[in-house]
């Protein structure tokens, strides 16, 4: 687990402070400007001073969607295609799919066939 140095700065406490509950997850402090989507970006004092990356394993994936759905502000099946396609690979590269049932699951939020959750996968290996 990479440890980002704590310079003094308005964000090193709150840093000090968050560290312990993000090692007891098992997540990883990033800089904010390496944070990708799916990670979650701590601010301080209106600026971001940090990002958490959540391991893979620990989130089920009810807690995916449902994360997921916040996120968007609504229920999954009432997104586009073209925004279910981004879910779908965004579940794809946190692991989802290897869970048992993940995609009859996912099918299911997102209110599509298995098949269609598939091809989905397949198109997001072939671009």
């Amino acid at each position: 687990m990479s440890r980002p140095a704590e310079s003094p700065g308005p964000g090193a406490d709150f840093i000090a402070a968050v560290r312990p509950l993000v090692d007891a997850i098992g997540g990883e402090l990033v800089p904010p400007e390496r944070a990708g989507e799916d990670d979650v970006l701590l601010s301080w004092a209106g600026a971001p001073v940090t990002a958490v990356r959540l391991p893979l394993v620990s989130a089920s994936l009810d807690h995916m969607l449902g994360d997921l759905e916040r996120r968007h502000g609504r229920p999954l099946a009432e997104l586009d295609r073209a925004t279910k396609q981004q879910v779908v690979r965004g579940l794809e590269a946190r692991g989802a799919f290897a869970m048992r049932h993940g995609v009859e699951t996912v099918a299911g939020a997102l209110g599509v066939s298995r098949f269609t959750v598939y091809n989905y996968l397949n198109r997001s290996t072939n671009c």
